[in-house]
């Protein structure tokens, strides 16, 4: 029997060490919520057990029916007839036991028939499921539409909806994106209108839309009339009916499991959810950060199976009379995938701690007469989770797409064949960097925080932590990374020239990465003595990346942008 905790020491390192006692006690209003409803924790430990206990349920499920039933979804997936999008019965199988399992609500609130749990559990749980099938995550993790729902819905559509999505008997679709719109959701033009009666309609185009067949969409449209920018949208929900048509699903790449639709609205009836005008200035970035965790760890959970498959293969692979993982070229790959692997977990990890009490202090903030330390936390927390999503979504799925090619290639030709599971976990990560935001966009999202230095108050935490010799050694090294960094954010913020400015923030968002990466990998160093060779190769690595960085950003001029128009022009 297979389970994707208990043979996974890195991901149950994540759940023994990551500290959310803090975040706990305020989910469960310090266990108050014992009194009033059965599943609901005692106290700390009792939390702590219950998410042991549900992500080992998940664990084996992942292991011994998702896993194995993986290429079947994949080389068998959705099919549209006549606008009926009908799943694979596997696939449908799969989320019949991830129901039957109870997390299918797992952020909700415990008066809807959810977990209450934190957003690191579920992600733990999003990173397993990735790992067993790519491609059911899309459909697993759009319990962010639930959340939103319950963060910003009314008590009625609370009411409806949530207590269905925790049993598995809705799920979810987040429509955002237009045939002629990708990113640029501030032009969309799907119209949102009114009746005498003042029940709304939607009319319009979706386009890309993940698991468009679902029973309940979110939906975001125009609103106010005569309006082109983003201050005229707000955010609607409505559910499957005949005016919602599928007019067909794409035939993608990759993550051929799940239905990716393209949409028409024939005058959908719809209810506003939340205030008008708020639909993307507020609710959907809500949406988009969700979307970034899940995303995140749907990359990381791609990278571990494709690393598992590429270190097993090599261990059985013969060429020239001894197995391949013995020849250094392939163990200097192998190594090189574990440590990336390793990196983008520790930034995931710490990115939903973080999350997590942001979340939380935000409701406390939100509620009457919040004292001066709940606001102040809660504006702290929202600043560093606002650099985090993106910087975590940029390496993870960056890292997620290396680590599959490396692993294709140390199958050789045989990873080309669909006999094998390494060209479908390279086709199933390309997508992670591209979709609820490309890496070039995370960068946008990023830099606004790296410049203005909201990491810094954590980056201090982080190197006051004792270290041994070598990993004082190793910190002394970062330091002077970090010190480069900041050389570097002062040089490009001197600049008056916004073009420049954007060309380097790249350089100056992978440069922070490796900074607070470095630190919490040696954070985990200190925790766990075998962990110290990741942290001294990633360290060691990443600093010549900085300096690297560091002399592109120090000496660049106008010229270079030029050169690089010239360069595009030739």
């Amino acid at each position: 029997m297979a389970n994707f905790l208990k043979d996974n020491p890195d991901l149950e390192f994540v759940l023994d060490t990551l500290e959310l006692k803090p975040v706990t006690d305020l989910l469960e209003n310090g266990y108050a919520f014992s009194r009033d409803y059965e599943n609901a924790p005692r106290n700390y430990e009792d939390a702590h057990d219950n998410y042991r206990r549900s992500l080992d349920v998940v664990g084996e499920i992942c292991g011994d029916r998702i896993e194995p039933r993986s290429r079947e979804v994949d080389a068998n997936g959705p099919t549209c007839v006549n606008g009926v999008v009908t799943y694979n019965p596997l696939t449908l199988l799969n989320l019949k036991d991830l129901s039957q399992a109870g997390v299918m609500g797992v952020t909700l609130g415990h008066k809807y028939g959810g977990l209450n749990f934190p957003v690191t559990i579920y992600t733990m749980m999003t990173e397993m499921v990735s790992r067993a099938d790519g491609s059911l995550q899309n459909i697993f993790g759009l319990q962010d539409i639930a959340d939103t729902i319950s963060r910003f819905g009314n008590d009625e559509q609370k009411d409806k909806y949530l207590p269905l999505f925790s049993a598995g008997k809705v799920d979810g679709a987040m429509d955002l994106t237009e045939p002629d719109f990708g990113s640029d959701l501030q032009s969309v033009r799907l119209r949102a209108w009114q009746d005498e009666n003042g029940q709304w309609y939607l009319n319009g185009m979706k386009r890309f839309i993940t698991n468009g067949c679902a029973q309940v969409h979110l939906v975001l449209a125009r609103s106010e009339e005569g309006t082109t920018d983003g201050r005229g949208l707000s955010m609607f929900i409505c559910e499957k009916c005949p005016q919602l048509v599928v007019r067909r699903i794409e035939n993608k790449h990759g993550i051929h499991g799940v239905a990716t639709c393209e949409l028409q609205f024939n005058d959908v009836p719809a209810q506003l959810c939340g205030k008008r005008r708020m639909g993307l200035i507020r609710y959907v970035m809500s949406l988009m950060n969700g979307a970034r965790v899940a995303i995140s760890a749907q990359a990381v959970g791609i990278a571990e199976a494709a690393f598992r498959d590429a270190r097993k293969y090599a261990a059985e692979r013969e060429q020239f009379k001894k197995s391949i993982d013995q020849f250094p070229a392939v163990y200097s790959m192998l190594s090189s995938m574990k440590v990336k692997l390793t990196a983008a977990r520790a930034l995931l990890y710490e990115t939903t701690r973080v999350v997590d009490l942001r979340n939380a202090y935000t409701r406390l903030a939100d509620q009457e007469n919040p004292t001066p330390e709940v606001r102040n936390l809660s504006k702290y927390y929202t600043k560093l989770a606002a650099v985090l999503t993106p910087m975590c979504k940029a390496l993870a799925t960056e890292s997620a797409n290396q680590i599959a090619y490396d692993g294709l290639q140390i199958h050789g030709g045989a990873g080309y064949m669909k006999d094998f599971n390494a060209e479908r976990y390279s086709r199933d990560a390309r997508i992670t960097n591209i979709y609820e935001g490309t890496t070039q966009l995370q960068v946008v999202a990023a830099i606004g925080g790296i410049v203005q230095h909201d990491l810094d108050q954590r980056l201090d935490e982080l190197f006051a932590i004792p270290l041994d010799e070598k990993g004082t050694a190793l910190r002394t090294q970062l330091a002077e990374g970090r010190k480069m960094l900041d050389e570097a954010i002062i040089f490009v913020s001197g600049r008056k020239d916004p073009a420049y400015h954007d060309l380097m923030a790249r350089a100056l968002v992978e440069m922070q990465t490796i900074v607070l990466v470095g630190a919490l990998l040696l954070r985990d160093a200190a925790l766990c003595a075998d962990r110290a060779p990741i942290a001294e190769r990633y360290i060691l690595d990443g600093m010549l990346e900085l300096k690297q960085r560091s002399l592109r950003v120090t000496s660049g001029d106008g010229v270079l942008i030029t050169n690089n128009r010239d360069i595009i022009d030739y």
